[in-house]
């Protein structure tokens, strides 16, 4: 079960939680990156590497019986800042294709490259699955 935790004299976030409490069967996604399942990149765009990244997290959820209600943190390591702050309505309507209207505790990182050098964007994720 996920609670989001919200200070009352807070404005509303956009996009995220502050916070989240969560019980159930704890699942930690590794990083996830826009390639397909045969670990080849389809493109070099990054809305759609941030689409398949979504769908990768969203496929390795599902094989430990879970759905992206259950997400209760991403963290999303991007490469260039600049272009995520410049595509954040199409990168905001493939988050709600893949996930949904459902918004985890989140940070984005900076970083200079990523262990795969095509690779635009890596998203870890933490999921709480309800108990049974």
């Amino acid at each position: 079960m996920l609670e989001t935790i919200h200070p009352p004299h807070w404005p509303k976030p956009v996009g995220y939680a502050n916070a989240i409490a969560a019980t159930g069967k704890q699942i930690y996604i590794g990083g996830q990156i826009g390639w397909n399942a045969e670990c080849r990149f389809e493109t070099d765009d990054l809305v759609e590497q941030i689409k398949q990244t979504l769908t990768n997290i969203v496929t390795v959820l599902a094989a430990a019986g879970g759905e992206p209600a259950h997400i209760a943190s991403m963290t999303w390591y991007l490469t260039d800042l600049g272009a995520y702050a410049a595509h954040l309505r199409p990168i905001g309507q493939v988050y709600r294709e893949v996930i949904g209207r459902h918004f985890p505790a989140m940070a984005v990182v900076g970083v200079t490259t990523l262990v795969e050098p095509r690779a635009q964007v890596e998203i870890q994720a933490i999921a709480v699955l309800p108990n049974a």
